[in-house]
């Protein structure tokens, strides 16, 4: 029966009034109630975290674009151009090297959670090993200025930009550290909240730089590097018994995947910065101002991604469904489904780049932003396929293809590399089917390879792991 309407004279009995209240409230005063009951309802379909996770990915993308807006307006083409070196350098390295520490953290920490154990002994071991990765790394970056003329020719002279670089390896180690542990003690709002605490803790700063019209780019740099401390320090706040007492965690206990997963983890970050990458080893030198413009480019392609990221956050209420009912066996139809998905976006993405990537940029960047409509739309060509090899690689990995996966990274990055060596001597363009070819390779093996894995058979928990994978492991930044 559908409600009574609000000025209906009808006696309602008090079952009838109790039900009307909880389905439907029009009185004005009560509009917060009423959508404060159905977040709790979409809450209790989803799977626990999501929400916090979301509205930490939303945050962190916003915050983004604004960093970039008011790094770009402010600085010169060359400075913000070494700015996103160091920016790419960032998020080819603290993610590629310490997002499959925080992954097996997750796991393991998970797996102790559910025998009662303590997961502080993993979480203690995870922090060694992931200082040495940091002390590794650090010291190849340092060789490298040192030895090369990276300071010189990619970061435009900012000797400070290496050592933002050095800081944010091991701020974002302790990030990713802290967001293992959130994950595996389920302690989804604190990971919602340093990825949108960093995010804005970023940007914040940036607003007075632009005030004053700073145009040294390590200032920029720094507000790159640090935040992820701060960040971490305030979602830690109140996270009460994070590192409960347990037995020692021997190295095997975090290293069941961990190789393959940090192999493909670099890969795939490579794959993803490789328009980018490419373009600043084969820049000559009368054309690093342009690199600027590719950048913002490259940035506007991304949009895609991040709106990938909310359908599938629209899909885990029926995925969770599925696996609810154990319904394992439609585990192809869910990769099917978010490949077309995919498919979708990245065709109305290149379409959106074609006819208005380049308004689009000058809106918010400003009017030096000078880059034509064919780069937009083959930049977001190549980051749609690039969307379709991450879905890909999340599906393989969720049956345990791990090794699959990383090989498929790699066949990415050799079509990328000699695609861009013969293609064209034109830099943006030679680059730009660098990274359709590399991308598109990647999605092809990543779907041929999961195909041959589903044919051995789909163990039971393998949608499960799908969505876990979804949830919890975002897209590239």
């Amino acid at each position: 029966m559908a409600p009574a309407r609000r000025n209906a004279k009808v006696r309602d009995s008090p079952d009838m009034l109790s039900q009307r209240n909880d389905v439907v409230d029009t009185d004005d005063n009560d509009r917060p109630a009423r959508a404060a009951r159905l977040v709790a309802a979409a809450k209790r379909t989803t799977p626990e975290g999501t929400f916090a996770v979301g509205v930490g990915l939303v945050v962190s993308g916003i915050t983004t674009y604004g960093f970039q807006i008011l790094a770009f307006r402010g600085l010169s083409k060359p400075d913000y151009g070494a700015l996103n070196a160091l920016w790419v350098f960032v998020f080819v390295l603290a993610p590629g090297v310490f997002l499959p520490l925080e992954q097996e953290v997750g796991r393991a920490v998970s797996a102790r959670r559910a025998r009662n154990v303590g997961g502080g002994p993993v979480i203690r071991r995870a922090g060694a090993i992931g200082a040495v990765f940091a002390g590794i790394v650090t010291f190849g970056a340092l060789v490298v200025a040192a030895s090369t003329g990276i300071v010189s020719g990619v970061f435009a002279g900012h000797v400070g930009l290496v050592v933002c670089l050095v800081l944010s390896l091991f701020t974002f180690g302790v990030t990713y550290l802290a967001r293992g542990a959130f994950a595996g003690t389920g302690r989804f709002d604190a990971y919602g909240m340093s990825m949108g605490a960093e995010g804005v803790l970023r940007l914040l700063p940036c607003i007075p730089l632009a005030f004053v019209a700073s145009s040294n780019p390590v200032w920029f740099g720094l507000c790159l590097a640090i935040p992820p401390l701060f960040a971490t320090a305030i979602a830690l706040r109140g996270q009460n018994q994070l590192m409960l007492p347990g037995p020692e965690a021997p190295y095997a206990e975090l290293s069941t995947n961990l190789g393959f997963l940090l192999g493909g983890s670099l890969l795939a970050q490579v794959l993803g910065y490789a328009p980018f990458l490419g373009a600043q080893v084969l820049a000559k030198p009368s054309e690093r101002t342009q690199i600027a413009d590719f950048i913002v480019g490259l940035f506007l392609s991304r949009i895609p991604i991040v709106l990938f990221q909310a359908v599938q956050a629209a899909l885990l209420p029926g995925l969770t469904t599925m696996v609810s009912a154990g319904r394992d066996d439609e585990f192809r139809a869910a990769v099917r489904r978010l490949a077309l998905i995919v498919l979708g976006i990245a065709i109305l993405g290149v379409v959106g780049g074609a006819t208005l990537g380049p308004e689009a940029g000058r809106i918010l960047f400003g009017k030096k932003f000078q880059l034509g409509h064919v780069d937009v739309a083959l930049l977001t060509a190549g980051s749609g396929l690039f969307i379709l090899a991450l879905t890909m690689s999340q599906a393989l990995i969720s049956l345990s293809g791990h090794a699959r996966a990383m090989c498929a990274w790699c066949i990415g990055i050799v079509a990328f590399v000699f695609t861009t060596a013969f293609v064209s001597h034109d830099l943006f363009l030679r680059v730009e089917i660098g990274a359709i070819a590399g991308a598109g390779a990647s999605a092809a093996a990543m779907a041929l390879l999961f195909r041959a894995r589903a044919r051995q058979g789909i163990a039971a928990g393998s949608l499960a792991s799908l969505i876990e994978q979804i949830e919890y492991e975002p897209l590239a930044t």
